[in-house]
């Protein structure tokens, strides 16, 4: 009976190790199965965000058409996770509008992200955001294994084109259940540092500092998606940077929501202008034109970056009648502009363009319209063809006021239309300058488009913009005063309010015209530099402190002095305009003085009161004379001069050729 028994066990054993061996043979023939699986790369369509991907390093394709500026993009170089990883990819020359694979890391949030223009791509600008990427070639690292499936945030993931394969979060099992395992291909799947989590994948390395994300965190923070635990919960107490659960996959609801607000941006600081479209809504038109209008107006609004401290945008649209769509302080950033031009209907009517620019100039750039003041007024006209009433006048005006007028012409009149035309050659009658800058002649509506990114330039290249400058905001103005005897202390106090009168009338600050005064006798006196005072009042307070001197009379003494102690601190780009008032005939010589002034391109106007001589005044004063010297015979008349005075200096500003 014991051999039986002992035989049986010698066969149960036998049979075990057979087994045993069996089992780590197909085990590692499952293994050599398994090892090396076939890598293949996800593709994804152009409007995914990076930050809807969980994974913290990947290779994706691309497909063709991720040029585009619908898909937005934030930043350079480093990019904020809101932005689309193709956008980002051609931004960065990495690949261009034709597609291709690329390798995608994960890196910590910034605490901005500045907007720019490369590779056909305009990148905007963001204050901050928790989470950044950055893009290269698809060269894969060594050691690093690289998904062949992406791992998205929401469980609608986004569209892919065919042959992607996704895999979303899944909701945490309920309390009192057993987790779903993970699978040896999920685990083959991720990179390697992720293996040792292999409940999830690894958080993103990024800032946790609460803040460093810009949307306020809403009220129901701590509640989660689908009867989740919310934060005080057992299960919930370790989260990652944005907020989720990592031990469990929580995914918070402003995640999973398909509604997911675009940040905010501020606007681009290097683009402050306050912008007026006025946009060509006449029957003439037509509604599929006018739909090309439209979006070529949403991507500018896109490409621009529209935010307070950058470019403002508003429409006006103009038909037998001109009509605001909206103002400058409307709406405050990109996403809103868009949305309210998709909005705008057709008017209908003429073409009157004259009609138009008047009420921009009177009405539009006004400050309860929103216009700031230190930015600079831009209008782009858009045309289609001709107008049909003048421009020419009315944009005059609009030049005089320091507006800058860009004119865009789309199919404009072919010769055997050009009897039609009511102003030939209206373009150039219109804009700032004839030189090309300020005027684009489209071919076809079709081509629209190309125009936009020279537009953007232009636009905000505000070196340029010549218009801002006006004959009130763009000059130094030197007075030189004859604090001599002859005047006397009343007198002298008349004079300083003829020079606060005439500093009145112009735009004072450090950016606009500045101004400066000196005192002469037989002596002279810098009484304030152009860099002394930089707002009104601190120049009227002290025009009305400069003290009276007495003395002698030596103005040609006085003028060598103001070129060399005021004049000489001018800005390069600033008009400089001398204003000599004396009473009297010079005790010097005032002819080589004079000359010099001129030479050095200072335009001198002299004004003399009651015993000046006024064959000096004339050969002081700039040529032509007569509109350079003013003569009263009592000190109580140089308030009436004042008017003249102003006038002159701004019809010579706007006389200088416009080429």
């Amino acid at each position: 009976m014991g051999i039986v028994v002992l035989t049986m066990k010698a066969s149960v054993i036998e049979m075990f190790l057979v087994l045993l061996v069996t089992g780590i043979h197909s085990n590692k023939e499952m293994t050599k199965k398994i090892k090396r699986p076939k890598f293949t790369v996800p593709q994804i369509n152009c409007d995914v965000k990076a930050g809807k991907i969980i994974n913290p390093e990947f290779i994706v394709k691309c497909p063709a058409g991720c040029q585009d500026p619908k898909y937005h993009v934030y930043g350079t170089g480093i990019y904020a996770s809101y932005s689309s990883v193709c956008g980002a990819a051609v931004h960065s020359g990495v690949l261009d509008n034709s597609g291709g694979k690329i390798l995608v890391q994960k890196v910590a949030g910034q605490s901005g992200y500045k907007g720019s223009f490369s590779n056909g791509v305009q990148s905007l600008s963001l204050p901050r955001w928790r989470e950044s990427f950055i893009v290269s070639e698809s060269k894969p690292q060594k050691g690093v294994t690289y998904p062949s499936t992406l791992t998205y945030s929401s469980s609608k993931s986004p569209d892919a084109k065919a042959g992607e394969t996704t895999k979303a979060y899944q909701r945490p099992s309920a309390p009192g259940t057993t987790a779903q395992p993970v699978t040896l291909m999920q685990i083959l799947a991720m990179p390697a540092a992720e293996v040792t989590h292999a409940t999830l994948p690894k958080p993103f390395p990024f800032a946790t500092s609460a803040t460093s994300s810009p949307r306020p965190q809403p009220v129901g923070h701590g509640s989660w998606e689908m009867g989740t635990p919310k934060q005080d919960s057992p299960g919930a107490a370790f989260q990652d940077p944005m907020g989720a659960d990592v031990s469990l996959g929580f995914i918070p609801k402003e995640e999973l929501s398909t509604q997911s607000s675009e940040p905010v941006s501020q606007g681009d600081p290097n683009c402050k202008v306050d912008l007026s479209f006025l946009i060509d809504g006449s029957s003439g038109i037509g509604k599929r034109r006018f739909q090309i209008q439209k979006q070529f107006l949403a991507d500018i609004a896109q490409a621009l970056d529209i935010g307070p401290a950058g470019p403002l945008m508003g429409v006006v649209q103009y038909g037998d009648n001109p009509a605001t769509q909206f103002n400058l302080k409307t709406h405050m950033n990109s996403r809103d502009l868009k949305t309210a031009i998709e909005k705008i209907t057709q008017r209908g009517g003429l073409s009157n363009v004259g009609r138009a620019i008047s009420f921009v100039t009177k009405t539009f750039f006004s400050k309860a319209n929103g216009n700031r003041g230190g930015a600079p007024n831009v209008a782009v006209v858009m045309v289609d063809g001709w107008p049909t009433d003048k421009v020419e006048e009315a944009s005059r005006l609009a030049r005089e006021s320091g507006i800058n007028i860009f004119f865009i012409t789309v199919e404009a009149a072919a010769e055997n239309e050009k009897q039609y035309v009511m102003e030939p050659n209206f373009a150039n009658k219109a804009v700032c300058r004839t030189n090309g800058f300020y005027s684009f002649n489209v071919q076809s509506w079709l081509g629209l488009s190309k125009t936009m990114q020279p537009l953007v330039k232009r636009v905000c290249d505000t070196d340029r913009l010549a218009c801002s400058k006006t004959c009130l905001n763009s000059a130094d103005i030197g007075f030189v005063i004859d604090g001599s005897s002859s005047v006397g202390t009343g007198n002298f106090r008349t004079v300083l309010q003829f020079v606060a009168n005439i500093s009145k009338e112009f735009e004072i600050s450090d950016t606009d015209t500045r101004i400066g005064a000196v005192q002469y006798t037989y002596e002279q006196r810098l009484e304030f530099g152009f860099d002394k005072y930089s707002t009104k009042p601190d120049i009227l307070n002290a025009i009305k402190r400069v003290g009276y001197w007495s003395g002698g009379t030596s103005t040609g003494a006085a003028i060598h002095y103001a070129l060399e102690q005021l004049f000489k601190k001018s800005k390069p780009n600033k008009r400089k305009l001398m204003i000599l008032i004396t009473d009297g005939r010079s005790y010097d010589d005032v002819r080589i003085p004079a000359m010099a002034a001129h030479q050095k391109g200072v335009i001198t106007y002299a004004i003399g009161v009651a015993w000046a001589a006024q064959d000096e005044l004339e050969v002081i004063a700039t040529h032509p004379a007569r509109d350079h010297s003013f003569f009263v015979d009592e000190f109580d008349n140089l308030y009436k001069s004042v008017p003249r005075i102003i006038q002159n200096i701004c019809t010579e500003f706007n006389a200088q050729p416009r080429n």
